[in-house]
Order: structure tokens, then C-alpha cells, then sequence
């Protein structure tokens, strides 16, 4: 059967260490602070830490309850996560890369996933493409806020 394979990639520059963007990710309780995502469960705990690799997240937000597990982490580096379940698409993947730039944080966040519809896939794209934008502005946002006084100079002034 056909599958499309469908990419959304969305990079945003944020005016803290990468450090504060990463604690950001990593704390999945904290999601729904800073993000669209209606809640937060961990269902299962990692392999090693409470949400390392191997955890599985449960977001949700009318009518999507998303799992998600972690796949990899590299310390202020790094998240990536593939969805087990809850939305009608396959093998998906993100990953969301931080590279310490002037002072701040690039973030790039990375999604592939497959459609074996293509009209289903299209509009799953778009949503998601939607969602990611508003995630990602939310992500760095929030780590903006955490680093207080600072400003896009990265001086504090």
C-alpha cells in the first residue's frame, strides 16, 4: 500500500542557555503550562529515570489523548520521542535539537510521519504543523521567562 511520508520542521531562537530550554522539555508536567496540551500523565517511567528514555507520556487535549515515548536524550542537546498512539498517522518521530547560539537557544523541532490516505495525511500535517508552531513558540517563551531579565542582546538590558 502507498505511504506518504509527510516532514514538519520548525525553528525558533530563544534568548536562554540551552540548559533552561532542555528542563523545559524534559518535565513533562510542565507542558501543559507553557503549551496548547490540555494535561499530563507519565504512565510509564524510563528506563533509568522518571522520564528518560524508554518513558511513555500521556498528553492530552480535547478530543487527543497522545502517547508518547522517549526514544533519546542528550543532555541540553536533545529530545526525541515517537507516538504509540492517538492520532490516525504512522511511524511518527520528533525530534527537537537545541544549539546554543549568541547567547540564547535554536530550537528545532523535527516531525516525520507517515499517511496512508493522502487527503488524511494532508490535514494531519496542517494541524500538526499548527500545533508544533504554537509548541514551539510556547517552548521558548517559557524559557525566555525562566531566564528573567535577559533580553534577545543576551545582556540583560
Amino acid at each position: 500500500m502507498y505511504h506518504m511520508v509527510h516532514t514538519i520542521e520548525v525553528e525558533r531562537f530563544a534568548a536562554a542557555e540551552p540548559s533552561v530550554v532542555y528542563a523545559l522539555l524534559r518535565d513533562g508536567s510542565g507542558w501543559p503550562t507553557w503549551s496548547p496540551l490540555g494535561s499530563f500523565e507519565l504512565e510509564r517511567p524510563g528506563e533509568t529515570e522518571r522520564e528518560g528514555v524508554g518513558a511513555i507520556r500521556v498528553f492530552r487535549t480535547w478530543p487527543v489523548r497522545s502517547r508518547e515515548r522517549i526514544v533519546e536524550l542528550e543532555q541540553d542537546r536533545r529530545l526525541a520521542y515517537v507516538l504509540e498512539s492517538g492520532l490516525p498517522i504512522q511511524d511518527y518521530r520528533a525530534q527537537v535539537d537545541l544549539e546554543p547560539r549568541d547567547g540564547g537557544t535554536v530550537i528545532r523541532w523535527r516531525s516525520v510521519f507517515g499517511a496512508r490516505r493522502p487527503l488524511l495525511g494532508r490535514l494531519v500535517h496542517t494541524m500538526l504543523d499548527r500545533f508544533i508552531r504554537r509548541l514551539v513558540a510556547g517552548l521558548a517563551a517559557a524559557a525566555e521567562s525562566v531566564n528573567g531579565t535577559r533580553t534577545m542582546d543576551g545582556q540583560g538590558r
